[in-house]
């Protein structure tokens, strides 16, 4: 009972969580649209254009946004006759979990990895790579795809999907917006910044920040909701096979994995892979954007399961 309790409680924090996230970015648009309303002369009107831009955007993005997930990193729909385990696991995962079997995708590469995309259990997707399902056995695969089938089940896809996409929104206003400073902006528009006027300084100088910190802000509040929902999906997936060492030991394997790039994997997609999709780097810059909690940790909180 105290299971489900945590279930329903997980999967309605997601969604309370996913409407945050919608607000904050759209207050963040916001100031992006306002400071380039300043800029042209007509704040009222460019900020609405902006946000208006924005929603219109996401939408098409959460309906969306999973097929462009999939062909971004060179994912085909398999068969349960071209990959009956695989099919089988997935459809076994569904039932035990209660939700619908998602589509499954493979992605043709040596490297050891799998995420799961889509905005709710009724649209979502289930992807591996050809080099896990042909090193992992039977229980670090079904291990690995527990942990992805909780994503789904938890709402984790809807969430991180969206910080995906915003996060896309602002990186692309404060690049547009940036270059507006840099290449003539500060000389067309509004007559009273020509006049000297103090606060359009201000405003310049607060936009100037705006459009440099805004993509940083918004990608660590994404890595730091991908680091986190790891742990979870871990925890999660060990509670639905009911046994950890299994996804342990997938992980252990991956972290194991002389070649772990996945060729079509990129910085949009990163942090919807079990783990990172780039090879391995360190230092403190590469702990603070990174994707994925390490994957010591993640072995160890299994294993003390």
């Amino acid at each position: 009972m105290e299971q489900k309790l945590n279930f329903f409680t997980e999967v309605r924090n997601n969604k309370i969580k996913s409407i945050v996230l919608m607000i904050f970015f759209v207050v963040l648009i916001g100031l992006l649209g306002f400071v380039f309303g300043v800029l042209f002369g007509d704040f009222v009107t460019v900020t609405i254009l902006t946000v208006f831009f924005a929603i219109i955007y996401t939408l098409i993005m959460y309906v969306q946004g999973s097929s462009v997930v999939l062909a971004l990193s060179g994912a085909r729909e398999v068969t349960k006759k071209e990959f009956p385990y695989y099919y089988n696991t997935v459809e076994g995962l569904s039932i035990a979990a209660g939700i619908p079997m998602p589509k499954i995708y493979v992605i043709e590469d040596t490297a050891l990895n799998a995420f799961a995309t889509g905005r709710d259990p009724q649209h979502a997707a289930v992807c591996a790579t050809s080099g896990l399902l042909a090193k992992m056995n039977r229980q670090e695969l079904e291990g690995v795809l527990a942990h992805e089938m909780s994503h789904v089940l938890n709402y984790d896809i809807r969430m991180m999907m969206l910080a995906a996409v915003l996060v896309g929104i602002v990186t692309l206003l404060s690049d547009f917006l940036l270059r507006v400073f840099l290449f003539g902006g500060l000389r067309s528009g509004n007559n009273k910044r020509e006049n000297g006027n103090q606060l359009t300084i201000i405003f310049i100088i607060v936009g100037l920040l705006l459009a440099i910190l805004a993509p940083i802000i918004a990608q660590l509040i994404k890595l730091a909701i991908s680091r986190k929902r790891e742990f979870a999906a871990d925890a999660s997936g060990a509670r639905l096979t009911r046994y950890p060492e299994g996804l342990a030991s997938a992980l252990e394997k991956i972290k194991n994995d002389p070649d772990p790039l996945v060729d079509h994997a990129n910085k949009a997609t990163a942090h919807l892979f079990i783990s990172t999709p780039f090879r391995k780097t360190s230092g403190w810059l590469t702990g603070l954007f990174s994707t994925h909690p390490p994957i010591e940790e993640r072995i160890r909180r299994l294993r003390a399961m």
